[in-house]
């Protein structure tokens, strides 16, 4: 299934390409601004969360852009700053009749002026790898969306004796903040603090022997429940956290997006019957901090990393 890029449906030239195209009026979106962005992202098929926004915004407010000509949005990108040394960029959009204009390389260059000397990530189509790198992107690792009605797997393999249960149980943001930190190449504990919360989602915890080795997120999105993130010690403690995410929404179709390269992960999706569907690209402008990939079952989000 091909599906537009999540952060290029617009257009994309090589930098240098300037300078504020006449009438374009580049400003910072409030929460308000982005449902219409939002409304954007599903037109192009990329279902997003019902309640992203909130969650996205609290992590940094600051982050996201607009483009209006006569009062009119156009273009938008999202460049949000985690820390000192870590952003990520998503949104980036140009409303369809409009394309072409430099509209789009003009809220690109915007946007990346608010990520400084941090190091950006984004999530892109692999056909437009070559525009990325461009722009000082290089390749990290692909990211295929599964998605379907799960079907019931084969028995899962002995468990180690522990429980799944809501964060709440499992010493709540701060314990599931400290082992975000180690799956994540940065601290973000505004950003789970209102994901953790949001309306709709459904967040557990998997504890063994009073310790965290897992924890995931289900939600509503416009066309399916999205899985984000499934993080795990192992692909047991996965198994558990996924059977317990997708028994809170009943056999209602899911959506989560899974790194190719951890083998583990892709297992676990194909375990339950869902189909892979389109892939992006994860890129890095420079270093990021190391983390544990292999503890990465499904991505929190794309638009946000």
């Amino acid at each position: 299934m091909t599906r537009p890029d999540p952060h290029t449906s617009g257009e994309h030239r090589t930098p240098g390409t300037p300078e504020v195209p006449e009438r374009l009026d580049i400003t910072r979106a409030t929460l308000d601004d982005w449902a219409v962005i939002s409304g954007w992202a599903a037109e192009e098929g990329w279902n997003p969360g019902l309640a992203d926004a909130r969650s996205f915004f609290a992590q940094d407010p600051d982050g996201f852009f607009i483009g209006r000509v006569d009062g009119e949005p156009v273009s938008a990108i999202s460049v949000v700053n985690y820390g000192d040394d870590y952003a990520f960029l998503g949104f980036y959009l140009v409303r369809p009749d409009l394309r072409g204009r430099g509209y789009g390389m003009a809220t690109w260059t915007a946007g990346l002026a608010h990520a400084g000397s941090r190091t950006v990530g984004l999530d892109g189509v692999p056909a437009q790898q070559d525009n990325y790198r461009k722009s000082g992107f290089e390749l990290s690792h692909t990211t295929v969306r599964y998605a379907g009605v799960p079907q019931a797997p084969r028995p899962a393999p002995d468990l180690a004796p522990g429980t799944v249960s809501p964060v709440a149980d499992a010493g709540g943001l701060e314990s599931i903040a400290l082992y975000d930190s180690a799956c994540y190449p940065a601290e973000r504990p505004r950003f789970l603090a209102s994901w953790l919360a949001g309306d709709g989602h459904r967040a557990l915890a998997r504890v063994v022997d009073g310790r965290v080795t897992g924890y995931g997120v289900i939600r509503p999105g416009r066309e399916t429940f999205r899985v984000g993130p499934l993080f795990a010690d192992t692909p047991q403690d996965a198994r558990a956290l996924f059977d317990a995410l997708l028994a809170t929404v009943g056999r209602a179709p899911v959506a989560v997006d899974v790194p190719e390269s951890n083998a583990a992960a892709v297992a676990l999706a194909e375990a339950y019957g869902l189909t892979p569907g389109f892939a992006t690209a994860r890129m890095y402008t420079g270093p990021v901090r190391p983390f544990a990939q292999e503890r990465v079952f499904g991505v929190t989000t794309l638009e946000l990393g």
